[in-house]
């Protein structure tokens, strides 16, 4: 019997259901805070040929990864070296209830730089989170080393002042700011792993006071008629991310506040749902490691494959809408997508491992079920609002792996493939479609994306 005969009658091991629908994809995306955008705008000797070809790395849909929402970093800081970020407010006014003194440079540590190459590249979404509050407006008097925002329930400053409605303000300048620069911020957040006290920018907020502040920011948000939704909270760890999203649904005003809800897998993994019918973002994540990697499969556990297994498990167990890496280029033994150096960069397989997901499954996208009897098979798909289809299999064996999966109207196949070898690179040979079945042969430790029109 024919090979291509024997084929078509082999059964099915998985199946997708391109017709049913999951959760919507609002994107993934990547943050360069803390002075990285302004690296990346020469600041320490690229040049505008290699800042256009890193550009095309992170925002390309041909070149690179093609991004779709960017995080900007909210400055509290009074200055501004290498690894901070300025605030836009440096000194005290005089207090909560004097007249703001603004200032903006423009530039945003290179981030307004970025947001308007981003803007270009058709990116549409821009998350501006704040990791802290000015020092002024908190007990510690600091921006670092924890502290919490003078005015919440359960706070003692020693003045005795009520920074709450000046830092919403302060929030909505920032967006204003932007908006003047040409870039509208779509998504606000006001904290950033408030579960953690850190040396560099942080402030505290415990569930319930994250609650309380969404209903001061809200309203000002509102009366400022500016297009953003709120974002909270970006606890470290999923599992805390769950208790603040609980606090936060609790409370019925805070509840219609909050449109999305963020969080990081750094204490615990993004493996199951949160407790909202809310939009769910996981908003930052990068391994840890010692050493820079370009690997993409070495065991190390921050090589391409470990993220590729990340995203899985974030947009399958999960059920994230949003995925959001961390450091897209930065310096030394950064575990970012590329690694700058002068007018040299590296890139590691991490990039390609993210492309693999976001340049095809574009926002406003649908997960739909997929699943493979093969426990060596990771399996995801997605529906793009053009009607072009996404399946994404990470083959875990250390062989390769045969699979036929039933999937409903298949069309054109294309396959490109991630592995040691290979960078999102487009391969014959590796699936084919014959009536209803989708047949891939997919090398051992790989990402195979394949792309049905």
């Amino acid at each position: 019997m024919p090979a291509a005969q024997a084929e078509t009658r082999a059964p099915a091991d998985g199946s997708v259901a391109f017709d049913r629908n999951l959760q919507p994809i609002d994107g993934f995306g990547f943050s360069q805070a803390f002075q990285r955008a302004a690296v990346m705008h020469g600041s320490q000797g690229l040049s505008p040929a290699r800042q256009k070809e890193v550009l095309d790395l992170l925002l390309s849909r041909t070149k690179g990864a093609g991004f779709s929402i960017l995080r900007l970093g909210i400055g509290s800081s009074a200055d501004a070296p290498y690894d901070l970020m300025k605030s836009i407010q440096p000194t005290d006014p005089g207090g909560p209830g004097a007249t703001p003194k603004y200032v903006w440079d423009g530039d945003d540590g290179g981030q307004v730089w970025l947001a308007q190459q981003a803007k270009a590249y058709g990116v549409k979404r821009f998350f501006a989170d704040a990791w802290s509050a000015p020092g002024y407006m908190k007990d510690n008097g600091d921006d670092a080393n924890g502290g919490t925002l003078c005015g919440l329930e359960g706070t003692a400053c020693a003045d005795g002042d009520d920074w709450r409605q000046a830092y919403a303000d302060y929030l909505v300048q920032y967006a204003r700011f932007y908006a003047q620069e040409g870039v509208k911020i779509t998504d606000l957040g006001f904290t950033n792993e408030p579960d953690l006290t850190t040396s560099y920018a942080s402030m505290r907020f415990t569930p319930a006071q994250a609650a309380e502040f969404t209903k001061v920011l809200g309203p000002t948000v509102r009366k400022s008629r500016l297009p953003m939704k709120l974002a909270c909270c970006d606890a470290a760890g999923w599992a805390e991310q769950r208790e603040y999203t609980e606090a936060i649904e609790a409370d019925p005003k805070a509840r219609k506040e909050i449109a999305t809800h963020t969080g990081h897998p750094y204490r615990n993994m993004s493996d199951s749902p949160l407790p909202t019918d809310k939009r769910t973002w996981m908003s930052e994540w990068s391994p840890n490691g010692t050493t820079w990697n370009e690997a993409w499969d070495d065991g190390s556990g921050y090589d391409g494959f470990a993220v590729a297994a990340n995203i899985h498990e974030t947009m399958t167990a999960g059920d994230a809408n949003g995925y959001v890496y961390w450091f897209g280029a930065s310096l030394g033994t950064t575990r970012g997508l590329i690694q700058l150096a002068g007018d040299s960069y590296h890139v590691s397989k991490r990039l390609w491992a993210l492309a693999a997901y976001s340049r095809f499954i574009r926002p406003d996208a649908v997960r739909v079920p997929a699943q493979s009897s093969n426990e060596a098979l990771k399996i995801s798909a997605y529906r793009n609002k053009d009607g072009s289809r996404v399946l994404e299999i990470l083959n875990t064996s250390q062989s390769p792996v045969s699979t036929n999966l039933a999937v409903d109207d298949p069309g054109r196949a294309t396959a490109y493939v991630t592995d040691t070898t290979r960078s999102l690179t487009p391969t014959a040979g590796v699936v084919s479609v014959r009536g209803d079945k989708l047949s891939a042969r997919l090398a051992p430790r790989s990402l195979t994306t394949v792309v049905l029109r």
